[in-house]
């Protein structure tokens, strides 16, 4: 099994700043794509930013050129920098990944974080 442990979510006014960071631990063979979500209030959970093994990586329109998404992968543990803070970004952050488990990878399985709250105020 996989554990996914998010940290840094917090209050911040807007236009400030807040570093998340997401660590995977278990009998990690491998961490492919790692992604954070967030779900705001009466809202579905949508896809806010997605890296690659391999570091490429994929961001929602609404905060493209404000958040960062990267990875350590020695550390199994994804980041996501978050810039000019708007109250719009105001959400549960989850933090998910695939990742394969045991001796040999077979395939991945998909995994979710507990989430963190991320609140911007006006």
């Amino acid at each position: 099994q996989v554990q996914l442990v998010e940290s840094g979510g917090g209050l911040v006014q807007a236009g400030g700043s807040l570093r998340l960071s997401c660590a995977a631990s278990g009998r990690i063979v491998s961490v492919n794509v790692m992604a954070w979500y967030r779900q705001a209030p009466g809202k579905e959970r949508d896809l806010v930013a997605r890296i690659t093994s391999g570091g490429s990586t994929n961001y929602a329109d609404s905060v493209k050129g404000r958040f960062t998404i990267s990875r350590d992968n020695a550390k199994n543990t994804v980041y996501l920098q978050m810039n000019s803070l708007k109250p719009e970004d105001t959400a549960v952050y989850y933090c998910n990944a695939d990742a394969c488990v045991g001796a040999v990878c077979v395939f991945p399985r998909n995994y979710w974080g507990q989430g963190t709250q991320v609140t911007v105020s006006s």
